[in-house]
Parts: C-alpha cells; sequence; structure tokens
C-alpha cells in the first residue's frame, strides 16, 4: 500500500468502529497518532510497539490502576474474548522483537529480510484494527 492507501485505511477502520464518541486520555492519544504515522510511513515494527503502548494505555486509564501489566489489563478488561485474544497474540507478537533472545542470532533476518517486512506489514494492520476495536469499545453515545 502507498502512504495514501493506508492513511485510507485507517480512516476506513475509524468509520467501521467508531459510533458516536470516546473519550481519551492525551498519552494514549499521543501514542496512537504516533502509531498511525509509523504505520502509514511504512515503520510497521514501530507501528506495532506504539499502537500496543496505546492499547496498554488506554486499558490503563479504563482500569484506573497503573500498576498492573499489560497482560492482566487486557484479562481483566470488559473487551469481547476473541480481540482479548488478538491482544495477547499481538503483544507476544512484539515481545519477541522488544526482548531479543538471541541477539547474535541474525542470520536470517540478515538473509531475508524482506519476509521479515511482509510479516511485520501484516501484524501492522492487525495491530491497528485491534488498537481501534479496543480505544472505540465502550462509546459515549
Amino acid at each position: 500500500m502507498t502512504e495514501e492507501e493506508k492513511w485510507k485505511f485507517l480512516e476506513s477502520l475509524d468509520e467501521q468502529f467508531l459510533v458516536g464518541g470516546v473519550i481519551l486520555s492525551e498519552w494514549a492519544t499521543y501514542l496512537i497518532r504516533d502509531a498511525d504515522t509509523a504505520f502509514s510511513r511504512g515503520a510497521p515494527l514501530a507501528s506495532i510497539i506504539t499502537g500496543l503502548a496505546g492499547v496498554e494505555t488506554h486499558l490503563r486509564s479504563e482500569a484506573g490502576d497503573s500498576r498492573k501489566r499489560f497482560v492482566d489489563l487486557i484479562e481483566e478488561s470488559d473487551l469481547e474474548d476473541g480481540l482479548k485474544q488478538e491482544l495477547h497474540c499481538l503483544r507476544k507478537y512484539r515481545n519477541k522483537w522488544v526482548h531479543v533472545d538471541k541477539a547474535s542470532d541474525d542470520l536470517e533476518l540478515l538473509e531475508s529480510p524482506e519476509r521479515h517486512l511482509l510479516e511485520l506489514e501484516e501484524m501492522a494492520c492487525r495491530c491497528s484494527v485491534a488498537l481501534r476495536r479496543t480505544i472505540y469499545s465502550n462509546p459515549c453515545i
């Protein structure tokens, strides 16, 4: 997708999932805007990391508890089970990139970066959907 097509994709997600209005913290709003910019400008890993930070910040704001782990915020939220499973999948995927087990084991990354890029782009799209499903799950109507 081109940058313009990516912005249109994000706009279509807003149109699909936003019913009424939502109240978001300024922290969540900032992270979400940054994730959208990273997504549209071709930085899928940054989009995933920042998008999930936006989800975590939003759930933390909703729960009113700053000490809980992301995994617990997801589990204890009122999100539908399918969305919880998707967030766990995305969280685990993000963790593989953020908490690299063997940094010296990089041959596959060096030999086929395009495979990783395609996978990252797919996961970034999924993250953009899950992000919007999360932040729009309790609308003010």
